[in-house]
């Protein structure tokens, strides 16, 4: 079974060009699960495989990483797109998805519709099961604690979502030869690592399966690959391990 990765987009808030940063879990060519729902990721998506996302898995809900929703909502509401996307997230996060996407008074003008009627929410605190695979949910470094959460795939990938450097997370979940995903821009700030912060936090064994996303610009990766790192561009395809066995204690 191959496995793999499709970067529909892998820029930060204001690199528009290059798409918001989102991903794809591929299963045989087959979407999975999507990663992150900005603004531009369904037209990303149906470019790639012709239907909306039938599994969502939201790490933060900032909107570069969420503004996508209202159009969700509209596919599977009225019919354009009929059926029902699963969003899974942190169950932290249940009030802050409400209040940025679904707290508008009447999901729709004619009333007797709810926000989430056309989508089905699956909170989760340590991970959550998709086609007989489970998923661990860790919490990541990105504004106040307790508001990100990246996903990993045991033996598969690691995507960390927007970050400070998170060693001892990686050092759990990332300790099977994973690819790891990670923000990274040239320069980092508070909310985001950048080039120096993943040269002196982490391994070189670790830094050569790391794959750089959430940068400003084109220009701004050639940088990145300069000083040796791996960069995710927009329509790539990054190929992953198969996963390893699902553990005793998952669940």
């Amino acid at each position: 079974m191959s496995w793999a990765l499709q970067f529909l987009g892998t820029g930060n808030a204001q690199a528009t060009e290059l798409g918001a940063s989102s991903v794809v879990l591929e299963r045989a060519g087959k979407p999975c699960l999507l990663i992150d729902c900005g603004p531009d990721v369904l037209d990303r998506y149906h470019a790639a495989y012709g239907q909306p996302p039938r599994a969502l898995y939201v790490t933060h809900t900032h909107l570069d990483h969420v503004g996508g929703f209202e159009r969700l909502f509209a596919l599977r509401q009225f019919g354009k797109a009929p059926g029902s996307t699963t969003v899974f997230l942190h169950a932290a996060l249940v009030p802050l998805l409400q209040a940025r996407v679904a707290d508008y008074p009447g999901a729709a003008a004619e009333g007797g519709v709810n926000f989430w009627d056309a989508l089905k929410l699956v909170p989760c605190t340590r991970g959550f099961w998709l086609d007989g695979l489970w998923f661990d949910v860790f919490a990541t470094r990105h504004h106040v604690p307790g508001t990100s959460f990246g996903v990993a795939l045991r033996g598969a990938f690691v995507y960390t979502g927007d970050t400070r450097p998170i060693p001892e997370a990686l050092a759990q979940q990332a300790g099977q030869g994973e690819r790891v995903v990670h923000d990274c821009a040239l320069v980092g700030n508070p909310s985001h690592s950048g080039a120096d912060d993943i040269e002196r936090e982490y391994p070189e064994e670790l830094r050569q399966r790391l794959v750089a996303c959430h940068y400003a610009s084109a220009t701004d990766a050639q940088a990145l690959e300069a000083r040796g790192l791996q960069v995710a561009r927009p329509g790539q395809r990054l190929p992953l391990p198969d996963p390893l066995p699902v553990r005793a204690d998952a669940g």
